[in-house]
C-alpha cells in the first residue's frame, strides 16, 4: 500500500511539471508572436529573388468570375468580346489594407538555381561603375549563359537571376525633359501585364519596376493577367506573393487567349480611366508614366508610346534607343522601330516633341480606355501572338484616332533570342496577318500576298472571317487603306508590280535568284546568288522610273559600286538618280546598268565572270567575289534573267 501511494505521488508530480512546461511553451509561442508583428510593422519583408517553396495549402481565390459578365461587353452597342465568353477566370484581388501586411503562416525555402554553399553571386553593375569593371562582368554573365535556359525563355534566365528585381536604369532622357511640367489632374490608370510562362525574375522585376516608378496617386491598379500559364512558380507561389503587393491584382484564365484576348480581358476588368498594355519583360524609367497620360488627357483619341529602349538578351545590360525614333511596318506587315537621327540635327527643338508614327509596337502602349472598347479593343479573331499591334495601328488610325512617340518617356523591354514557346499552328502568323489584309488593306492586299506565298495560299483554300470587323469598320465610318498610305504613312513606297518586271530575279545560267543576305546591314551591302526560295522574300520591283527596288519595304534600290551591284537607300519620291537607273530588254534577259552601259552577270561557286573566261581555268571564289557584277554584255545565260511572279492575286 506504501509503495502504491508513493508511486502515485510521482506521478502526480510528472504531470505538474509537464503542464508547466506546456504553460511555459505557449507563453514563448504568444510572446515570440507579438515581437515578430511588431518587427514586421516596422520593416515589410524583402521581395525573394526566387520563388518561394511552401507547404502547400488552399489558395484563398476570392471571386470566381464568369467571362460572360456584362464588364467584358465593350461599350455604344458594339458586340461583346465573344471569344471570352467560355472563359472560367480566377481573380485574386491583393488583399493589403495598408503598405505593411503581416506575411502569411508557413514554411518557406529560397532555392537559387545553381547555387551551392562556396558559389559566389556577382553583384549586378551600378550605374557608376567603371567602364573596364562592367565589361568584365558582362562578360562573365554573358559566359554563364546556360542553353537551357535560354531555350525555355529565350533570354539568358542565369544573368537575369543576379540582377536584383528592384534596379535602377540610368538616366537616357534629353535634358530638356527634365524641366519639362505636367498637369497635377492626370487621369488614373490601369497598367495591364499579361504573361504566358514567364520567367519569374522577369516578371516580378516587371512589377516592382512600375511599383517603384508610377506615383501613387495616378495607380489605379496593376492587373496581372496570366495566359494560361503551365509553369509550376506561376501558380500558388505567385498568387501568394501578389496576395501581399498593395495593388496589384491577379487574374488568371483557364483557357489560352493570346496577347489580344488576354490584353482584352484586362481592359474588360480595369476601372482606371487610361490603360497602359504592357510586356512581362519590361523595366521602366523614372518619371515614364506622366509625359503619356498628359498627352492622352489633351485628346481621349490618342494613343501613345515612350521610346523603347532595349535589355540585351545575353547581359541584361540596358542599350537606350537614340532619338527620333517610330513604329512601321512593310508589305509583309512585319513590325520594326525606324531611327531617324536626321530629323532632329534638322530641328534641335524635335527632342522634347511627340512624333507621329504610323504604328506602334506592343511593349508598353497606353490608350484611353473608353476609346480602347469604342473602337474595338483587340481583334479576337487574331490568334495567340503576331501582328495583333499592326491590326490595332491602322485601325486606330483609320477610325478617327492617332498615334505617336512620346520622348520624355522610356521604357526599356527585353530583346528576346526567340519566342519560348511554339505556335500550336506554324501558320498561325500568316492567318493574323491575312486577317489585317483583308480587312484593313482593300486592294493592296495584292501587294502584300505577292511577298507572302505562304499567305496567298493559305487564303486560297481558307478564308477568315472578318464578318464581324467589317460591320465595326462600317459602323465607325474608318477611312480607306489609301488615306492612310497618302495621309499617315506617304513614307512607304507602294510597289508597282508590273507583269514580267517584278517578281523573284532568276538567273538561267546559275539556275539561282537574286538575293541579300539578312545581317548584312541595308546600306551598301553586295547582292548575292543564293537558290530561289519561293517565299516571296526574294521579290524586287523594276519600276517606270527604272528602279530595282528591292526588299518588303520598298526603300533599299539596286546600286553599282565598282563592278559589283549593291543595295542602298532609294531616292525620296518624286527624285531620280541616274546611278540607280536599270533597263530590262525581254527579248535577251539582260539587266542594263544605264549609266555605265553594262550588264548584271551572276557569280556562284565555282566560277569566274563571263568575262573573265580568258583566266587559264576556273578557280574556287570566295565569298566577297561570288553575287552580281557589272560585266560588258554578252548573251553568256549569266547574264540571262527573268522576273518570276510567284502569285497572281485577285485585284491584280
Amino acid at each position: 500500500m506504501r509503495l502504491w501511494s508513493r508511486t502515485r505521488a510521482g506521478r502526480r508530480r510528472m504531470l505538474c511539471l509537464w503542464l508547466l512546461l506546456l504553460a511555459l511553451a505557449l507563453a514563448t509561442l504568444a510572446f515570440s508572436d507579438l515581437l515578430y508583428r511588431d518587427q514586421n510593422h516596422q520593416k515589410a519583408p524583402a521581395p525573394p529573388r526566387r520563388p518561394l517553396q511552401r507547404v502547400p495549402s488552399p489558395l484563398d481565390l476570392e471571386v470566381i468570375v464568369d467571362s460572360r459578365d456584362p464588364a467584358l461587353e465593350l461599350s455604344n452597342g458594339l458586340s461583346p468580346l465573344t471569344s471570352l465568353q467560355e472563359d472560367q477566370l480566377l481573380f485574386v484581388p491583393s488583399t493589403l489594407g495598408g503598405k505593411n501586411p503581416p506575411q502569411r503562416k508557413g514554411t518557406y525555402k529560397l532555392l537559387l538555381p545553381g547555387a551551392n554553399k562556396d558559389s559566389t553571386v556577382p553583384a549586378p553593375m551600378t550605374h557608376g561603375e567603371s567602364g573596364k569593371a562592367a565589361k568584365l562582368k558582362l562578360e562573365g554573365l554573358e559566359r554563364d549563359v546556360e542553353q537551357p535556359a535560354v531555350q525555355k525563355y529565350g533570354f539568358n534566365e542565369v544573368a537575369s537571376e543576379r540582377i536584383p528585381l528592384q534596379r535602377r536604369l540610368p538616366e537616357a532622357r534629353h535634358p530638356a525633359c527634365l524641366k519639362e511640367r505636367y498637369s497635377d489632374s492626370l487621369p488614373s490608370t490601369s497598367i495591364i501585364i499579361c504573361f504566358h510562362d514567364e520567367a519569374w525574375s522577369t516578371l516580378l522585376r516587371t512589377v516592382h519596376s512600375v511599383l517603384d516608378t508610377v506615383p501613387k496617386q495616378y495607380l489605379r491598379e496593376i492587373l496581372l493577367v496570366d495566359d494560361l500559364s503551365q509553369h509550376g512558380h506561376l501558380k500558388s507561389v505567385l498568387s501568394e506573393y501578389v496576395a501581399h503587393l498593395e495593388g496589384v491584382r491577379l487574374i488568371r484564365s483557364t483557357k489560352r487567349l493570346g496577347v489580344g484576348g488576354c490584353r482584352s480581358l484586362g481592359a474588360a476588368r480595369a476601372a482606371g480611366e487610361v490603360l497602359v498594355f504592357m510586356d512581362s519583360h519590361c523595366e521602366c524609367h523614372k518619371g515614364w508614366l506622366e509625359p503619356l497620360l498628359e498627352r492622352v488627357a489633351q485628346d481621349r483619341t490618342r494613343v501613345v508610346s515612350p521610346i523603347m529602349d532595349v535589355i540585351d538578351w545575353k547581359s541584361f545590360q540596358y542599350n537606350a534607343t537614340q532619338w527620333p525614333v517610330r513604329g512601321v511596318f512593310d508589305w509583309r506587315l512585319d513590325f520594326s522601330w525606324q531611327s531617324s537621327p536626321q530629323l532632329q540635327k534638322n530641328d534641335p527643338s524635335s527632342a522634347v516633341q511627340p512624333v507621329r508614327s504610323p504604328a506602334l509596337g506592343g511593349g508598353v502602349l497606353v490608350i484611353d480606355r473608353h476609346f480602347f472598347q469604342s473602337v474595338g479593343a483587340y481583334d479576337p479573331g487574331m490568334l495567340l501572338w503576331g501582328a495583333e499591334q499592326i491590326e490595332l495601328s491602322i485601325r486606330v488610325w483609320s477610325c478617327g484616332g492617332s498615334m505617336e512617340v512620346v520622348p520624355c518617356s522610356r521604357a526599356a523591354h527585353l530583346d528576346r533570342h526567340h519566342l519560348p514557346y511554339q505556335f500550336p499552328d506554324q501558320e498561325l502568323l500568316q492567318k493574323n496577318k491575312i486577317r489585317i489584309a483583308d480587312t484593313w488593306m482593300d486592294a493592296y492586299r495584292k501587294i502584300y500576298y505577292r511577298r507572302d506565298t505562304l499567305a496567298h495560299f493559305i487564303r486560297q483554300s481558307e478564308s477568315p472571317n472578318i464578318t464581324e470587323r467589317l460591320k465595326l469598320k462600317k459602323t465607325l465610318g474608318c477611312r480607306n487603306f489609301h488615306w492612310f498610305l497618302t495621309t499617315v504613312y506617304p513614307e512607304l513606297y507602294i510597289p508597282q508590280d508590273r507583269p514580267g518586271l517584278s517578281g523573284e530575279l532568276y538567273n538561267v545560267g546559275t539556275s539561282s535568284c537574286a538575293d541579300y543576305p539578312r545581317g548584312q546591314g541595308i546600306q551598301g551591302g553586295a547582292m548575292n546568288i543564293t537558290p530561289c526560295s519561293g517565299t516571296g522574300n526574294q521579290h524586287c520591283d523594276l519600276n517606270s522610273v527604272g528602279e530595282v527596288r528591292w526588299g518588303p519595304m520598298g526603300a533599299q534600290c539596286f546600286d553599282a559600286k565598282g563592278d559589283r551591284v549593291v543595295l542602298s537607300p532609294c531616292p525620296a519620291q518624286h527624285q531620280t538618280n541616274s546611278k540607280l537607273q536599270w533597263k530590262y530588254i525581254k527579248l535577251s534577259g539582260q539587266l542594263v546598268h544605264l549609266q555605265s552601259q553594262l550588264c548584271v552577270e551572276a557569280v556562284k561557286d565555282g566560277g569566274l565572270p563571263h568575262s573573265d573566261t580568258a583566266q587559264a581555268k576556273e578557280v574556287s571564289i570566295p565569298p566577297s567575289e561570288r553575287g552580281l557584277f557589272l560585266r560588258p554584255c554578252t548573251h553568256h545565260p549569266r547574264q540571262q534573267w527573268h522576273f518570276e511572279q510567284l502569285v497572281a492575286p485577285k485585284g491584280a
